[in-house]
């Protein structure tokens, strides 16, 4: 089977560290074509925006769009439209009606779209999702702490309308979250906005799973020293925590799963599947939960935050 020939849109950070030593490893595609206002790709041709890549590379099979979230929709039209198959990095779009709209609109021109949760893909993720079904839940929290000054230098379009704020993080947390844990829906949210900021830096959400047990969930972008990627669950059969971003179990203090993380790699794999399928994988809910908590959310200003 031929590899699949895809262009990246959006070469920055997320891109350098991630996607391209995915790319370079999997054997399912070919990287022919980059489109970024500011960064570029060695080896390959560059062009300053989609549309002229798409417009100068047509064997593209495939586009992966890792510009920030609000301009993606755009761009994934675009793509779309060309007959291209589409990679969303997370979160997959700025609103939880735009990424439903592409997913009419790739049905209807017969390609994939993936929204591409990338921390379900953590080493330990599985582990716990068949842990919990094993077992009775009675409560669950979800704890996301990190210092924005360490992941998101200098990215102010983090803090604009759209950007997700904290909850560009905690959106990983949710879908980790929503994968292993019952349904669930927010109760009551209070959000942190800094007062020279549009997106929180905090954020305290109370959920109410199916089963009727509580989970919350505690965003801090200010975390300095270790940084907390924990969901901890309390069961019937013991404590569960899933620590470091999915990547450790432990259930009662004894560790049960611990592998190294490669959580872009099997993105890839699972997007080649997809389109040698013919089919989409548009998974909503962590997109949908963050929705909710913007509006059902206090809003609480707090004192101006300086990068």
């Amino acid at each position: 089977m031929s590899p699949i020939r895809i262009g990246i849109v959006g070469v920055g950070k997320i891109v350098r560290d991630q996607h391209l030593p995915a790319l370079a490893k999997d054997r399912d595609y070919q990287l022919i074509a980059a489109a970024s206002r500011h960064g570029k790709v060695d080896g390959i041709v560059n062009f300053p925006d989609i549309e002229t890549m798409l417009g100068a590379v047509p064997e593209l099979d495939a586009v992966s769009l890792c510009m920030p979230p609000q301009f993606r929709y755009d761009a994934a039209r675009k793509a779309l439209e060309a007959g291209k198959h589409v990679f969303l990095e997370k979160p997959p779009g700025a609103t939880v009606s735009e990424v439903e709209d592409l997913k009419a609109l790739a049905a209807k021109q017969g390609v994939s779209l993936f929204a591409s949760w990338h921390s379900r893909y953590a080493p330990a993720v599985e582990a716990a999702r068949t842990f919990l079904a094993s077992t009775k839940i009675k409560s669950a929290a979800i704890v996301w702490k990190e210092d924005v000054r360490r992941w998101h230098p200098n990215q102010d379009w983090i803090w604009q309308p759209g950007g997700f704020g904290v909850f560009d993080p905690g959106i990983n947390a949710l879908s980790i979250a929503t994968y292993i844990l019952p349904a669930m829906y927010i109760t009551s949210a209070m959000l942190d906005f800094p007062a020279n900021r549009d997106a929180p830096i905090a954020a305290q959400v109370a959920f109410r799973a199916a089963n009727g047990s509580d989970v919350t969930m505690e965003l801090d972008w200010l975390q300095t020293g270790p940084q907390s990627w924990d969901i901890l669950a309390d069961t019937d059969t013991g404590q569960m925590v899933l620590s470091g971003g999915g990547s450790k179990l432990a259930v009662d203090g004894r560790v049960v799963h611990e592998e190294p993380e490669a959580e872009y790699p099997m993105l890839y794999r699972r997007f080649a599947e997809i389109v040698h399928a013919g089919r989409s994988d548009v998974d909503l809910a962590p997109l949908q939960h963050v929705a909710d908590a913007f509006m059902l959310g206090k809003r609480n200003v707090v004192e101006a935050f300086f990068d």
